[in-house]
C-alpha cells in the first residue's frame, strides 16, 4: 500500500472513530425521550449564535431521590466533581460522604463552571456561565441537572449545552464535545457509585473531616453568602461570583464592595 493511501486510510479511520465516539459519548445512557425532555436551562441559550452543542446523558440509580439529592447538592461546591480527580480536582479525592459544612445550594453560588441560576430542591439545579473564552472562542454554558423518581429508584439526567462565537467556534465546540464526553460519563458513574455504596452517610471513617475547605475540592467555590470552599483564587469562581452580582442574582456583600 502506498504511503499516501495508508495515510488517507488512517485519517479516514480516525475520523470515523471520533464520530462514533462522539455519538456514544454525547448522549451516553440517555433515552430518546430524554433528548427531547424540556429542562429549565434550555431557554438560556435563546437568541445566541448558531454554533452550539447539546449533550444529554442519564443514569439509573438504585436509591430514592431523597438519598441522591444531597450528593448532587454538594457537587462542585466543596465535595469535588466525582469524575477524574487528577484532571478536574487538582488531585484531591472527591468526597465519599455528605460533607457536614457544605451549605444547601443557593442561587448565586459560584464555581469554576459558572454560577447557580435555578434550583428546585430535591429535583433540579442549573449552572450558567456566559462569556468564557475557550479555544479562542467566546462561549456560553448551561449545566442542567434533573433528578426524578422511578419506582423506588432514581433517574438522573444531566444536559450540557453550549454555544460559541468567533472564528474558532466550531473547533472549540468539537474540543468541548470530546472532553466532556470523557468526563461526564465518569461523573455519572461516580455519583451512582457513591450513592449505591454509601447511601446518605454523613461521615467517612477512612477520611474524617478536618474542616479544611480544600480537603475534598481543589478549585475554589464561593457560596452566595460569600463563604469559600476549595483554594482561594484557583480557577474562575470569583469571575462567576462577580457575574452573579452584576446579573442581580445575589446582593453585593461587604467583601465584594
Amino acid at each position: 500500500m502506498a504511503p499516501v493511501t495508508l495515510i488517507a486510510l488512517l485519517a479516514f479511520l480516525l475520523i470515523v472513530g471520533l464520530l462514533l465516539f462522539l455519538r456514544w459519548g454525547m448522549n451516553w445512557g440517555s433515552a430518546r425521550a430524554e433528548h427531547e425532555l424540556e429542562m429549565p436551562g434550555d431557554e438560556y441559550l435563546g437568541g445566541g449564535p448558531a454554533a452550539r452543542v447539546v449533550m444529554t446523558r442519564a443514569i439509573a440509580i438504585e436509591a430514592e431521590p431523597e438519598i441522591v439529592w444531597p450528593w448532587l447538592a454538594q457537587l462542585g461546591r466543596g465535595a469535588g466533581w466525582y469524575s477524574y480527580d487528577r484532571l478536574d480536582n487538582g488531585g484531591r479525592t472527591s468526597a465519599e460522604h455528605i460533607v457536614s459544612w457544605i451549605p444547601a445550594p443557593a442561587i448565586g453560588d459560584a464555581t469554576p463552571t459558572g454560577y447557580l441560576r435555578h434550583i428546585e430542591p430535591g429535583r433540579s439545579l442549573v449552572w450558567w456561565a456566559e462569556g468564557a473564552r475557550f479555544a479562542g472562542a467566546t462561549t456560553r454554558l448551561v449545566v442542567d441537572i434533573q433528578l426524578t423518581p422511578d419506582g423506588g429508584t432514581s433517574r438522573l439526567v444531566i444536559r450540557m449545552s453550549a454555544d460559541a462565537k468567533g472564528l474558532t467556534a466550531p473547533l472549540a465546540l468539537l474540543a468541548f464535545r470530546v472532553i466532556d464526553s470523557i468526563m461526564a460519563r465518569r461523573q455519572l458513574l461516580g455519583i451512582r457509585g457513591r450513592v449505591e455504596r454509601h447511601g446518605a452517610r454523613s461521615s467517612d471513617p477512612e477520611r474524617p473531616e478536618t474542616g479544611a475547605p480544600d480537603q475534598y475540592q481543589f478549585y475554589e467555590a464561593i457560596y452566595a453568602s460569600g463563604e469559600l470552599a476549595g483554594l482561594r483564587g484557583k480557577e474562575h469562581a470569583q469571575r462567576w461570583r462577580t457575574a452573579a452580582i452584576d446579573d442581580g442574582v445575589v446582593l453585593v456583600a461587604a467583601e465584594d464592595s
